[in-house]
């Protein structure tokens, strides 16, 4: 151990973890009837078909700490050094849900749970709304609901709903709202919809360890390239693990988007207002869940600027407290440490 974590700033900042999960008894037994009765898509069968019903030491902890709001969050916080957390409604939220009525009164009960222990614990737990898009215009009344009413600070979208994705014109609502609330919008993954996931449950790649990010980065590339922050320039994106690639890839992206636009092969693709590189560093936030690597963290830094990368451990997911004093101890000023850990979350989340 390079140095003891400890939480109230004594290394000249604070901690804050900007994607970290939780559940509610009544989501994970809605999802888990789904993949008991044949209803739910390979993705979901895959995931919560295993950490749902196995007994293994791993799956345990995990459902065990997604339940908990409580005390048994906050003990391990402190043992990460981790000062504030911004929660959200875990994979697949109610996403998968095909009830809508059903949906909806899941994920508005579990903004109730969350805004109460954001409530009992106000210098710890920040929470982001949880909405349920099949139904959009509820969606962004709850919204609006969240941030006068709970105090939210976020919404929280699980990627694809049925397959289906945000730049289609029937979500406008939702990012209308989030541009004209200033709520900033996290894109998290879940598992590939059926007509993408091909062979990747076979291969065992279909989850975290990369069908995720695939998934998450393509429903990303999609608002990116279809003109939606033209449209709306205020509106301001946050996507995990490493900005889900993208700050990797975007000297190709943007070469071949615009020798795409150029070829007019895509009726949908239309010339921009800027380079794909403007929208990075303008409207899309990156935070490292699940990625703890300096140099992953660098190139974020170089492609969308210090004032756009924010800490995360993906907790109960990837709880492992050695991350911390990693990151810590990285060769950066100390300024930049502090927007890293503390200052940016605070600017975007409004904390």
């Amino acid at each position: 151990m390079s140095h003891e974590l400890k939480t109230g700033g004594d290394r000249g900042y604070l901690r804050i973890a900007t994607e970290e999960a939780f559940a509610t008894a009544e989501q994970m037994d809605a999802i888990l009837r789904l993949v008991k009765e044949g209803k739910a898509d390979k993705g979901t069968v895959s995931l919560w078909g295993f950490y749902g019903t196995s007994p293994s030491e791993r799956t345990t902890f995990i459902r065990e700490r997604l339940l908990d709001l409580g005390e048994l969050r906050i003990a391990a916080m402190d043992d990460a050094g981790i000062d504030k957390a911004v929660l959200a409604l875990t994979s697949p939220g109610v996403q998968s849900i095909h009830d809508v009525e059903e949906a909806k009164g899941i994920a508005s009960r579990a903004n109730d749970q969350l805004a109460a222990a954001c409530e009992k614990y106000p210098d710890r737990f920040y929470g982001m709304t949880a909405i349920a898009p099949q139904d959009p215009e509820w969606s962004a009344a709850e919204l609006k609901r969240g941030k006068a009413e709970l105090g939210f600070h976020g919404v929280q979208v699980n990627s694809h709903t049925h397959g289906t994705y945000l730049d289609e014109p029937q979500f406008d609502p939702i990012l209308r709202t989030c541009a004209e609330e200033g709520i900033p919008l996290y894109i998290h993954p879940q598992g590939p919809p059926d007509n993408m996931i091909g062979g990747m449950v076979e291969a065992g790649l279909e989850g975290a360890v990369f069908g995720f990010a695939i998934e998450t980065s393509y429903h990303a590339l999609r608002l990116l390239t279809t003109g939606v922050f033209d449209r709306y320039p205020d509106l301001q994106l946050v996507l995990g693990h490493g900005a889900e690639g993208l700050p990797f890839w975007i000297d190709r992206l943007n070469y071949m988007f615009n020798a795409g636009v150029r070829s007019q092969r895509y009726e949908r693709l239309k010339p921009l207002q800027h380079p794909l590189h403007y929208y990075l560093r303008n409207n899309v936030w990156g935070t490292t869940s699940g990625l703890p690597s300096p140099a992953s963290i660098r190139l974020m830094m170089d492609v969308m600027g210090e004032d756009r990368v924010m800490y995360a451990m993906d907790y109960p997911y990837q709880y492992v407290p050695a991350e911390v004093e990693l990151l810590d101890d990285m060769d950066l000023p100390a300024e930049t440490l502090k927007k890293f850990f503390q200052t940016n979350a605070e600017g975007l989340f409004k904390l």
